[in-house]
């Protein structure tokens, strides 16, 4: 009986951790402030329930700022052709999106167009957030 009441603890425990971590587009984001970025990528994370790059952008005056850019879950991007190969750090890139509505450096990231012409959709797949033209 107590390892049944364990499980059920358990699988509840887990659903309500992954409720807490989901969230819609519209909470976050605001699809009226559009946002395009050139810089360097700095660091990927490949993790549910999204992925997550990190981009150095140089600003007029110099200074370096650091994005953080959400992408699709893993499992999508991987069902769309991408892999985590596919971001080396180091690489120059141009990231599109939509701005985070607490004006941080956080955005939704759509697309990103690499220096040699490749341009790969990476926007989540948030039923409320606007999608990418293909």
């Amino acid at each position: 009986m107590r390892s049944q009441i364990l499980r059920i603890f358990m699988a509840a425990a887990g659903v309500a951790g992954l409720a807490q971590a989901h969230h819609s587009f519209a909470a976050e984001y605001d699809s009226h402030q559009p946002v395009t970025l050139k810089g360097v990528l700095s660091k990927i994370e490949w993790t549910n329930p999204h992925s997550w790059i990190y981009v150095d952008v140089k600003g007029e005056d110099g200074k370096v700022t650091t994005w953080t850019v959400e992408f699709g879950a893993p499992n999508a991007l991987l069902r769309r052709g991408l892999r985590k190969s596919d971001f080396p750090t180091g690489v120059e890139l141009t990231v599109t999106g939509y701005r985070a509505k607490d004006a941080s450096t956080t955005m939704n990231g759509t697309s990103v167009k690499f220096a040699d012409g490749r341009s790969l959709f990476t926007g989540s797949s948030e039923p409320d957030g606007p999608r990418a033209e293909q």
